[in-house]
């Protein structure tokens, strides 16, 4: 199945200059949403992991179904203020601004390995503070798993650059 057939691109969205890569036209098609997440799964398997993580909101879509079908635990990183518990915080860059992601303390025990799943990976800021919660935990990030690299924008470089293992089921440009 080629899902980029089912990626819907957005112009100057949610500021001029970016094109979003939206994937609610993906989740939308029952085929292809079944499709995706197991591509998922496939990669998933192949890698040594205790518990799935995703970063808010879209990676959820898909984590989820990754943890029930692999019964791991669920890890939700979610944006500043959005957790009701003790919290690690990290701070980052976005491409169009400044962002918050935390995750609860007591979410990763001491060296458990911690697979990340989002939708997309673009600049990199978001993937790199998961990663950063993560280790501030006391975990080891396994490695990450999106469906769209945008392979013209450092994401995908940068978490390579710093040891992660990254797989991705579709890759288009960023701009």
């Amino acid at each position: 199945m080629d899902l980029k057939k089912h990626i819907r691109s957005i112009p100057d969205y949610p500021k001029k200059g970016i094109l979003f890569r939206d994937i609610t036209t993906l989740i939308k098609n029952a085929e292809a949403f079944k499709f995706t997440n197991d591509k998922i799964i496939e990669l998933a398997e192949k890698i040594e992991f205790d518990k799935v993580a995703a970063i808010e909101s879209r990676g959820f879509v898909f984590a989820s179904t990754i943890s029930y079908v692999l019964k791991k635990p669920f890890i939700l990183l979610r944006k500043k203020n959005k957790l009701p518990a003790d919290v690690h915080s990290v701070d980052f860059e976005l491409e169009y601004g400044k962002a918050t992601i935390e995750v609860h303390k007591d979410s990763i025990e001491k060296n458990e390995k911690i697979l990340v799943i989002d939708d997309l990976i673009a600049t990199g800021g978001t993937a790199e503070a998961a990663a950063k919660l993560i280790e501030i935990s006391g975990g080891k990030v396994a490695g990450f798993i999106f469906v769209i690299n945008l392979f013209d924008l450092p994401g995908n470089n940068l978490l390579k650059s710093k040891g992660y293992k990254t797989e991705s089921l579709i890759e288009f440009p960023g701009h």
